[in-house]
């Protein structure tokens, strides 16, 4: 039986690294070197820093994003919610295309290695493998994730082994000419080899099942990204200190030879073992994320409703898995070349776009675009990475340009002739483009579903403060007054709610604050009352931008939260205080307040603060 839910959260910090890592340390480490050792000689070490380098950059601001939307499908859904469902067809098809040749990528390293050992056919050993991968994420990510652990410990162990054993031997002559054809060929294999940090990508298709994603996924992804790193730079500079450049160039087993070198035949399995490992885990964490493409995709209706099913004994989209499966088996006869080119090209558009994704959601001052990470250095961290990518796609050639233009052709005509028919997502550019046209463009639904995000992300269960602040009366006041006056305007709409004349709650009000002031800071005050009556309780948000004047002391208040109830909610009403008290303890409350971009904005910010909450179905209606 399948159908439409959730999916389950199982995912802790080290399930996100071995995702991230597994997914990584593959063919980027036990094939590439050779292949690019080819182009740039011994820079090519420079390569995979440089390399590293765009990746952290790009890192930084895909965390932010995905902690903000853990959502299946990852760059996609925050990609999307930022350009719109056109933009987000195309990158979400690109990115699910892009990561399953990187898993097709390593089934064609694993061919090669285990050819070494046995006398098999290639493309039938990695179907038959793609199946088994197939299978093992269709019994559920947890377990898939369990195993990419235990690969990746192994994968670690070996290569550690290889770089004590190889470090010393590594000869300065091999190392020499340094640079044999220039910077330019650098920076193209910087791009070629960018397929190598690939696997940051996966992490954020997987983030809808990460718990407590907001600490999970970045701690998970810059742990992966800086001991990849590491091991990279080390391996590729004992290898090319290692063996000869005509023993090097093109090698498809570099790391084998090297281990080979220094530790013999039992070196030269070592390896070889270590790459079959590396295989195995890039494969199977690319089927585990590039599934959830498909499923986001289908849950936004871009793409045929069918992918966004899920199995309900394995709680994984059993549909999606098989469609990816598929593609990667048939993108096994592609060579090896395009493969590469093909996934660098997706991978580096999609850095750029997350990049831009940021200064888009920042800028567009969505109130409920809540990153429990967020990136530093904004946005000269963002621009940088748009230029850097940017310049190491031109450097990559025109091979990579007739590769994007196909791929984007082709995610164009998916959403032109499918997509566009049912697309009605609302998106962040939009909210922009209404500031400074002053045009009617937006109707909240972005800022209401990034709500229910943070809800889910932070497991906030709705008490009944939350129903009363979400049915709460707003006043957002732009001209300055005095207290009796803004007592006047707060009745005038309370009174219809509770049954009590207007001038009988202005004076309730008034004898309130002469009792005792009611402002608690210089720009906050709440005025709290007992009406006559029975179970009537209401409450009123007030943001003054030029202020509420209560007194001498209190000259301008900017933030005036009305509560009016009876005697028998004397205990709520109590609770309601304590409840409000956390609020506006939480960091930045103030200039949130302020910056709040509509009514529904400021009951946001209530509705989303950290604060201990109560039973869960308490709502109710109040007045």
């Amino acid at each position: 039986m399948t159908k439409d839910q959730d999916l389950k959260k199982s995912l802790g910090v080290l399930h996100v690294f071995g995702i991230a890592s597994g997914a990584m340390i593959s063919s980027g480490l036990f094939v590439l070197p050779g292949l690019a050792h080819a182009q740039a000689g011994p820079a090519v070490i420079w390569s995979y820093l440089f390399a590293g380098l765009l990746a952290a950059i790009g890192t930084l601001s895909i965390a932010e994003l995905t902690t903000a939307m853990p959502k299946a499908g990852g760059d996609y859904f925050f990609i999307m919610r930022s350009f719109g469902p056109g933009v987000g067809s195309v990158t979400g098809l690109l990115s699910w295309f892009s990561l399953s040749l990187k898993s097709a990528f390593a089934l064609v390293g694993m061919m090669t290695f285990l050819s070494l050992i046995f006398q098999i056919q290639g493309v039938v050993a990695g179907v038959a493998l793609c199946v088994i991968f197939v299978a093992v994420n269709w019994a559920g990510i947890r377990q898939a994730a369990r195993i990419q652990i235990f690969l990746v410990v192994g994968i670690y162990l070996l290569l550690g082994l290889y770089i004590l054993a190889a470090l010393p031997h590594v000869e300065i002559a091999l190392l020499e000419p340094f640079m044999p054809h220039g910077w330019k060929s650098v920076f193209t294999t910087t791009g070629f080899v960018f397929i190598s940090y690939g696997g940051l990508l996966k992490v954020a298709g997987i983030a809808e099942e990460a718990r407590q994603p907001g600490r999970t996924i970045p701690a998970g992804m810059i742990l992966a990204l800086v001991t990849a790193a590491l091991f990279y730079t080390l391996v590729v500079l004992a290898t090319s200190g290692i063996l000869p450049p005509d023993r090097l160039n093109g090698s498809l087993t570099p790391v084998s030879h090297g281990g080979e070198v220094v530790l013999g035949r039992a070196g030269f399995i070592a390896m070889s073992i270590a790459a079959v490992l590396a295989f195995i885990s890039t494969a199977n964490a690319g089927i585990m994320a590039s599934s959830r493409y498909l499923l986001a995709l289908s849950r936004d209706n871009l793409v045929p409703r069918i992918f966004s099913r899920v199995n309900t004994r394995f709680q994984t989209p059993h549909v999606s898995i098989l469609a990816t499966g598929a593609v990667i088996a048939v993108t096994l006869f592609l060579p090896l070349k395009i493969l590469v080119e093909a996934a660098s090209t997706v991978l580096i558009l999609t850095f750029i776009f997350s990049c831009l994704s940021v200064i888009l959601l920042r800028q567009s001052r969505i109130h409920n675009y809540r990153p429990k990470f967020k990136a530093p250095f904004y946005p000269w961290i963002q621009v940088a990475g748009i230029l850097g990518f940017t310049f190491l796609l031109f450097e990559m050639g025109w091979h990579s340009y007739v590769i994007s233009a196909v791929l984007i052709a082709a995610g164009f005509l998916v959403f032109w002739f499918y997509g566009r028919r049912y697309a009605e997502q609302e998106f962040a550019l939009l909210h922009i483009i209404e500031r400074l046209t002053d045009k009617n463009l937006v109707t909240g639904s972005l800022e209401e579903e990034l709500k229910e995000i943070v809800r889910e992300r932070d497991r906030i269960t709705l008490d009944r403060v939350d129903c009363l602040v979400e049915q709460s009366l707003v006043l957002d006041l732009k001209e300055p007054m005095r207290a009796d006056e803004f007592f006047r305007l707060a009745a005038g709409k309370l009174s219809p709610r509770l049954d009590i004349s207007e001038q009988e709650l202005v004076r309730t009000l008034e004898k309130r604050e002469q009792g005792g002031s009611t402002v608690l800071n210089e720009s906050l005050a709440v005025p709290h009352v007992v009406v006559p009556g029975e179970r009537k309780f209401q409450l009123l948000l007030a943001r003054a931008r030029e202020g509420v004047r209560f007194s001498s002391h209190a000259p301008r208040v900017t933030a005036i939260f009305v509560i009016v109830g009876t005697a028998d909610e004397r205990a709520f009403h109590l609770r309601l205080l304590a409840a409000l008290a956390q609020v506006f303890q939480s960091k930045n409350f103030h200039e949130q307040w302020m910056s709040a971009t509509n009514e529904q904005g400021l009951r946001d910010l209530v509705l989303l603060s950290e604060r201990v909450r109560g039973k869960k179905g308490e709502c109710r209606r109040h007045g």
